[in-house]
């Protein structure tokens, strides 16, 4: 009961109130379809627009919105550098009162239903009537945000060359919101093998598959760190690839792992960020994104080494060296912390579920 409270507190002081943000150079999307989901959507073009462009899905994370997301991330200015579309759906408070994606309900994460269906009919569109290149169509999202990129990927794996997943949680690894708030705090949970048969059996593809770039916070207490770990199991059968890394390697203080195909592909990576909470990391020294609550500087950004995966930003600029992996010490895990807010027992379980989307 201790454990249960202990991440309950510090899940309610997480998922605090996001300012209200505006973002005029976003568009809304209208008549997308029939919208079974009911969201909201955005789209983004660079000033200079050619032919072809690649196309990169944003999802938010609970509380936050579309434009409040792209501010802190900056995923905006950095299409306007190098000259990639944005589409940013968005979710509506009469789905979910915190504005979360409903990664755990079933009819929401199925095939030609509920919000990936949604998400599904704005990619359609933008690529049919803006020129957008099908074959270069990537995802990606923060916590519930990444639960629903995990969605989408599986759900969708032919339309996306590739998903990056920011604390989000393996595909259909809760159906009820006991279950989902257990996954988030690692108890339980499918094996590595029915995740992955779940993972095959949404959709019928054979492949080939999107690649996977996962971040993870090495103190996240919201959406623990054994989630990257799950989503990596319900993956890597799928690509082919062994249980261990083909290559571990350090940045800075942070981990990378890369998993590689037989045709020398990096086709799954794990950034684990050393001492981080639950957010999406940033570098705002890059000039792309802006620090505020879940937007927490760590000296790597996932916006623009993502980018860079993808090939949309060019291996040759500005990278942190990367030298192979050695075990170091763990001694700062509030480092990129949030605080929490305590109070009765019954008043912190019953508003960090309804902060995380859980109950109303």
């Amino acid at each position: 009961m201790s454990d249960t409270l202990a991440r309950l507190a510090a899940l309610r002081g997480t998922f605090g109130a996001q300012p209200t943000q505006n973002n005029p150079d976003l568009i809304a999307l209208d008549a997308f379809g029939s919208n079974p989901g009911a969201l909201g959507g955005y789209i983004y073009f660079p000033s200079k627009r050619g032919k072809n462009l690649p196309l990169v899905v944003v999802l938010h994370g609970c509380t936050q919105t579309a434009a409040g997301y792209d501010i802190g991330s900056g995923w905006s200015r950095l299409a306007e550098d190098y000259g990639f579309a944005l589409l940013f759906p968005e979710q509506r408070r009469a789905n979910n009162p915190n504005l979360c994606f409903n990664w755990f309900n079933p009819e929401d994460i199925r095939r030609d239903h509920g919000e990936v269906f949604s998400i599904r009919q704005m990619i359609a569109k933008v690529v049919a009537e803006h020129g957008i290149d099908g074959r270069r169509v990537f995802v990606t999202g923060l916590s519930a945000g990444g639960a629903m990129a995990a969605a989408m990927l599986a759900t969708y794996p032919e339309v996306f060359a590739g998903g990056a997943i920011i604390a989000g949680l393996p595909y259909a690894s809760a159906a009820t919101i006991p279950e989902a708030f257990d996954r988030m705090r690692g108890h339980g949970g499918p094996a590595g093998k029915e995740l992955e048969l779940r993972l095959r059996n949404a959709s019928g593809h054979k492949g080939p598959w999107p690649t996977l770039s996962l971040w993870q916070g090495s103190a996240d207490r919201t959406v623990v760190p054994s989630n990257a770990n799950a989503i990596v199991e319900q993956w890597r059968n799928i690509h082919g690839v062994d249980a261990l890394p083909g290559r571990a390697e350090d940045i800075g203080r942070h981990q990378r792992k890369v998993w590689t195909d037989a045709h020398g592909v990096e086709v799954i990576e794990l950034y684990t960020i050393a001492g981080m909470d639950h957010g999406t990391p940033l570098d705002v020294g890059t000039g792309y994104g802006a620090s505020g609550p879940f937007m927490l500087e760590v000296g790597i950004s996932s916006t623009v080494e993502t980018a860079r995966s993808w090939g949309l930003v060019p291996s040759f600029e500005k990278r942190r060296d990367a030298k192979p992996s050695a075990a170091q010490p763990e001694n700062a895990a509030d480092r990129f912390g949030t605080g929490s807010d305590r109070g009765g027992i019954q008043k912190v379980i019953e508003d960090a579920l309804r902060s995380a989307g859980l109950m109303k």
